[in-house]
C-alpha cells in the first residue's frame, strides 16, 4: 500500500432552516410537548390563587398553594426533561 496524503477533509453543508417567527416556534414546540405550557399555567395559577390567599390574610390556605407550586414546578421540569428524553429518541431513529 502506497502512503500518501489523506483525502481532503470537506465540510458538510449546512441544514437549511426556514425563518420561524416566535408565534410559529411556540405552537411547534406546544405540539411536540403539550405538558410543559400546562404545567406553566398550572404553577402560574397556583402560585397567583397563593399570593391573594395571602394578601387576604388567609395564611393556612397560602402555605397550601406555595407547597402545590412547588409540585407544579416539578411537573413542570419533569414534563420538560421527558420532551427532551423522547426527542433525543426520535432523533436517534
Amino acid at each position: 500500500m502506497a502512503a500518501g496524503p489523506p483525502p481532503p477533509l470537506e465540510p458538510s453543508p449546512l441544514p437549511v432552516f426556514s425563518e420561524e417567527g416566535f408565534g410559529d416556534k411556540f405552537l411547534r414546540k406546544t405540539r411536540e410537548n403539550p405538558l410543559v405550557p400546562l404545567g406553566c399555567l398550572c404553577t402560574v395559577g397556583v402560585l397567583t390563587y397563593g399570593l391573594i390567599s395571602f394578601k387576604r390574610g388567609n395564611t393556612r390556605r397560602s402555605q397550601l398553594m406555595m407547597r402545590a407550586r412547588i409540585l407544579a414546578q416539578g411537573f413542570t421540569f419533569m414534563a420538560l426533561l421527558g420532551g427532551m428524553v423522547v426527542t433525543a429518541m426520535k432523533s436517534r431513529k
